[in-house]
């Protein structure tokens, strides 16, 4: 029910420039030309659609307006906060992340902080202190924060600061209009508990780290099937032969077709919350809302948390949605990990039958394809200030490690004419890298490695070890800059006089988003009144797996503090992943209402 006073699209909508941006006070601090300048975009249809507008209003005013806006802000439990002359909106923010009520040696870090801070970068220190969930960081957390980021780069830093402001004016804005994210808070609650399982020596640090088959990946699978169960209302919940969590919700017809969705549960040392997770909770939650109104679509729908995506317990990857594509290779059992346990050991302590596997392969023509949602795990929706990208293909990808040889000599006696360095060919071929990487849209390469092995201050390097990884979202493309790179080494070579040695160590196929699902998740972005965002994905998925069997497509969700992923500081907000929820809801009616 809207409280009477409570803000109204309605209302803005009608709004002349001057009433709309009495309307909008307090959301940006002291800044109405912000409002002013959204007034001419409307009107709006979504709240998500008048907050882009606002950021958009930033992202294109010039830079000492924004320089501007951040100076409007007051410091962190400074003087403004002492003398309590904090705006009402910083008050109520300061206060419920109790920076009201510092210790004396809070205080004293965070003013020593604010010091530093302003001396670096000559503007105040902006954080969004009510946090992604909207409750208020804990103290420690601000002050930790702030000391991270006293490490950027200015120009880094003063995007950042923006950022933060449009996650504080984004939760100023729900208090006027008196909007909670319940759905992206309740995946937000599942993610930090799901959270609390770890494995040994991560737990004690309170650090994440789940691997195949330990105990805490154990418990995490056995957490997703009692939700799938107890809270969601799934008809049928498992755990299959390889570990995978499968929850089936019926369509009115249980023999029509079904909607494959999920992605992985596992992570990778001491990782992020959000990472495959994110691609079970938020379908978990469609299907919860479903079930609690009573309502039933045209097909099933089933979600799988897989097993395992990461390969940080065993060297063999994918092996839940490998398991469901028919690629689960038996001889995988025999790999031991770093403790000498077999796969196969770690089969049977978990309870899992390994003859079962082979009946795990599905029929492709009992579904209607595969979607899943992720965080991006990169900087792109974060840098464009977007919460939702729509992927166009998981890019293709191959990788190498190449030896140069040379000779090691004395650095002292030999002339910068007469030497064979192998570690300056090296250097010259990474900048070629970089510079052929850069060439194509949606194109990397990386060399990730460089080792001079035993190399000394005063020695010419007589060897030198690298590695290449180059990803596209084409295979040809790929290929192209795969087969340069080892031209334009094989010319450094001959014209330093060196030898070379490169080995291809992987490849992986390009997988394109299916046209037809891709459309639909791209309708599903523009009715939450949000700019299409089409991006590729340069990380492998489960995804990539399916694609093999079944056509496939991706929603990326933006992360923050620059979209780092693999990572504690992996984050999101509970409105990008309410905005997901609707989203993925959005093609769940699409399929209904148009499966074709």
């Amino acid at each position: 029910m809207l409280i009477p006073d409570m803000l109204t699209l309605e209302r803005l909508n009608a709004a002349d420039e001057a009433q709309f941006t009495a309307l909008l006070d307090g959301v940006y601090e002291h800044s109405p030309w912000i409002a002013a300048r959204a007034w001419q975009r409307r009107p709006f249809a979504t709240l998500a659609q008048l907050k882009h507008a606002l950021i958009e209003a930033v992202r294109s005013a010039p830079g000492e307006a924004k320089l501007g806006l951040i100076r409007a802000h007051p410091e962190l439990a400074g003087k403004a906060m002492v003398s309590k002359s904090l705006t009402a909106e910083s008050t109520n923010e300061q206060n419920k992340a109790g920076l009201t009520d510092c210790t004396p040696e809070e205080f004293a870090t965070i003013g020593r902080l604010n010091a530093d801070y302003n001396a670096k970068f000559g503007f105040p220190f902006i954080l969004a202190v009510r946090g992604p969930r909207g409750a208020g960081l804990p103290k420690r957390e601000i002050i930790a924060t702030f000391a991270r980021r006293l490490a950027n780069q200015p120009a880094f830093e003063l995007d950042e600061a923006l950022r933060n402001i449009h996650r504080i004016a984004e939760i100023r804005l729900n208090d006027k209009f008196g909007h909670e994210p319940v759905l992206g808070n309740l995946v937000w609650d599942w993610a930090e508990e799901l959270a609390t399982h770890s494995d040994p020596g991560y737990a004690e640090r309170g650090e994440l780290c789940v691997t195949y088959l330990t105990d805490a990946h154990c418990a995490c699978a056995a957490q997703l099937a009692r939700w799938m169960r107890e809270d969601c209302g799934f008809d049928e919940v498992n755990i299959d032969a390889v570990g995978n969590v499968i929850g089936v919700y019926h369509g009115t017809d249980r023999n029509a077709k079904r909607l494959l969705t999920g992605s992985h549960y596992d992570t990778v040392r001491n990782g992020g919350k959000y990472d495959g997770r994110l691609g079970i909770l938020v379908p978990m939650a469609c299907v919860r809302e479903l079930q609690r109104q009573g309502r039933r679509l045209p097909y099933g729908i089933e979600v799988v948390g897989f097993a395992e995506e990461e390969g940080q317990r065993y060297k063999a990857v994918f092996l839940g949605s490998g398991a469901l594509t028919g690629q689960f290779n038996l001889n995988w059992l025999d790999q031991q990990d770093a403790d000498g346990v077999a796969m196969r050991a770690a089969f049977e302590r978990a309870g899992l039958r390994a003859q079962d596997i082979a009946a795990l392969k599905r029929d492709p023509a009992r579904y209607l394809g595969f979607v899943e949602v992720h965080i991006e795990q990169g900087p792109v929706l974060n840098d464009a200030d977007l919460p939702l990208g729509v992927v166009t293909s998981i890019n293709g990808s191959v990788r190498f490690f190449g030896e140069i040889a040379g000779t090691a000599c004395h650095a002292g006696t030999t002339p910068m004419t007469m030497r064979r360095d192998a570690a300056a060919a090296a250097a010259e071929l990474v900048l070629y890298v970089e510079e052929r990487g850069a060439a194509v849209p949606d194109l990397v390469a990386t060399v990730g490695m460089l080792e001079v092995p035993n190399g000394s201050i005063n020695v010419v390097p007589g060897r030198c070890r690298f590695s290449l990884d180059v990803r596209a979202t084409t295979n040809e493309v790929r290929d192209a800059c795969a087969r340069d790179i080892q031209e334009r080494l094989r010319a450094i070579c001959a014209r330093r006089g060196l030898d070379y040695t490169l080995e291809e160590s992987m490849r992986a196929a390009a997988a394109p988003c299916d046209p037809a699902l891709r459309a639909r998740w791209e309708r599903a972005v523009d009715s939450l009144g949000l700019p299409v965002f089409p991006m590729p994905s340069g990380a492998g998925h489960d995804a990539m797996m399916l694609h093999q069997i079944m056509p496939q497509a991706m929603l990326f969700q933006r992360g923050l503090n620059a979209g780092i992923s693999h990572n504690p500081l992996e984050a999101v907000t509970n409105d990008d992943t309410e905005l997901c929820v609707l989203a993925f809801q959005s093609l769940l009616h699409q399929l209904a209402t148009d499966p074709t």
